[in-house]
């Protein structure tokens, strides 16, 4: 049995602690407190979708982090920020491409009858279960956009 995404985390966090790689085990140990205040303290088991939830947000934070950085000038915080990132989508599913999420698009268009602009809310609530944690939600907004102005 393969262990779960949350399992594999904190084996890593022992790993880190051993190796004394500070930089890592800061990260990781972020993660378990971020996952365990969306899980554990919700009174919820931890679920590999509920991981990968908290990873996808705090993979967005970080890259929104960087990009901040990098406008103040700040290369040495945004060098740091990206090496977060890095290591987090390690433990992120694979994530969809942009013609993957166009196919799902399609799809849940057709299996709800969304044709205009007005209907982004119906076909949105079919597709985000669909891609949640595969794909960014802003990008998924923007294909659903230019799908429904066709």
């Amino acid at each position: 049995m393969t262990p779960s995404l949350y399992e594999t985390l904190l084996a890593d966090i022992k790993v880190a602690m051993k190796t004394r790689n500070t930089e890592t085990l800061t990260t990781l140990r972020s993660m378990n407190a971020q996952i365990k205040d969306a899980t554990i303290n919700e009174g919820k088991e931890i679920s590999d979708a509920d991981v990968a939830t908290v990873l996808a947000k705090a993979v967005k934070q970080r890259q929104e982090s960087a990009e901040q950085f990098h406008q103040g000038g700040r290369q040495d915080l945004a060098d740091k920020e990206e090496r977060e990132v890095e290591l987090l989508r390690k433990y992120q599913p694979p994530q969809l491409s942009e013609s993957e999420i166009e196919a799902l698009v399609r799809s849940c268009a057709s299996a709800t009858g969304a044709a205009s602009k007005k209907d982004i809310g119906k076909l949105m609530g079919a597709l985000m279960p669909q891609v949640k944690g595969k794909a960014d939600g802003k990008l998924v907004n923007q294909l659903v956009m230019r799908f429904l102005s066709e």
